[in-house]
């Protein structure tokens, strides 16, 4: 049911979260662009202005490291102050309430964190982009310990000093496997809320994309916020397409 407008949106929404038992939100790159941070497939977003960097790609040549690497810290110079938004905040006042157990996110952000929710309740399907792993031995690395070594290389991104691995940003590239354990728990989510809030997604992207139907299946209640309609729309309980900031501010408690 499209909510005819944003007062009974409100309305409707706080009436299910009032009712649920467990909440469990996931997130796409709406619930960031508050903040500062676009998206990627929109006009304008990201993936107009540069070409992802396949996971092939990056393995295969220097040159991809170095762009990568590259094009990440020029994000980080653009966006880098990003804080939560309202939509954040919200949500993180649930998750102290007790009424959200977990996260699940597309995003790579980790604004979810920095409203207060722990880490480890923030399911992180797409991975992580404040820092960096050895692909090889799994060794971290802080950003600004590559960034250092690139300007100090002349540009060149560098091994892991302890086995020699392809150092990357903590996120999920094009052709790189999902993580199965962020796969496996936001599955048990999924199958254990009796509310689902699809929040700024797109839902595009599979497998991820897959959660809201298989916690609605299941018998949860399947909320859909998000400015654009998605192919989800006609089987949700609740669909609002509207500002995400302005309808989950009300939620905030402060």
């Amino acid at each position: 049911m499209i909510a005819p407008n944003l007062d009974t949106a409100i309305a409707r929404l706080g009436q299910m979260i009032h009712d649920a038992r467990d909440i469990v939100p996931f997130t796409g790159a709406g619930i960031s662009t508050e903040c500062g941070i676009p998206d990627f497939r929109s006009p304008g977003g990201l993936w107009t202005k540069n070409r992802p960097i396949p996971f092939d790609e990056f393995l295969a040549s220097q040159e991809a490291r170095n762009e990568s690497w590259r094009r990440r810290f020029a994000m980080s110079d653009q966006f880098g102050d990003a804080q939560p938004g309202r939509g954040h905040r919200a949500l993180a006042s649930l998750y102290r309430a007790g009424k959200v157990p977990a996260v699940v996110t597309q995003n790579i952000d980790n604004l979810h964190q920095a409203s207060g929710i722990a880490p480890e309740h923030v399911v992180e399907l797409h991975g992580n982009t404040t820092y960096a792993v050895c692909l090889d031995c799994a060794g971290r690395y802080e950003l600004a310990w590559v960034r250092a070594r690139m300007e100090a290389g002349n540009g060149c991104a560098p091994d892991c000093p302890s086995c020699g691995g392809f150092i990357k940003t903590a996120t999920v590239s094009f052709g790189q496997a999902m993580p199965d354990e962020a796969m496996r728990h936001a599955e048990q989510l999924a199958l254990t809320c009796d509310l689902f809030l699809a929040i700024g997604s797109s839902l595009v992207v599979w497998p991820a994309a897959g959660f809201p139907l298989m916690a609605k299946r299941n018998g949860a209640r399947l909320v859909i916020i998000n400015r654009e309609p998605t192919e989800f729309d006609e089987v949700a309980d609740l669909v609002v397409h509207q500002d995400i900031g302005t309808v989950l501010e009300p939620f905030i408690v402060h």
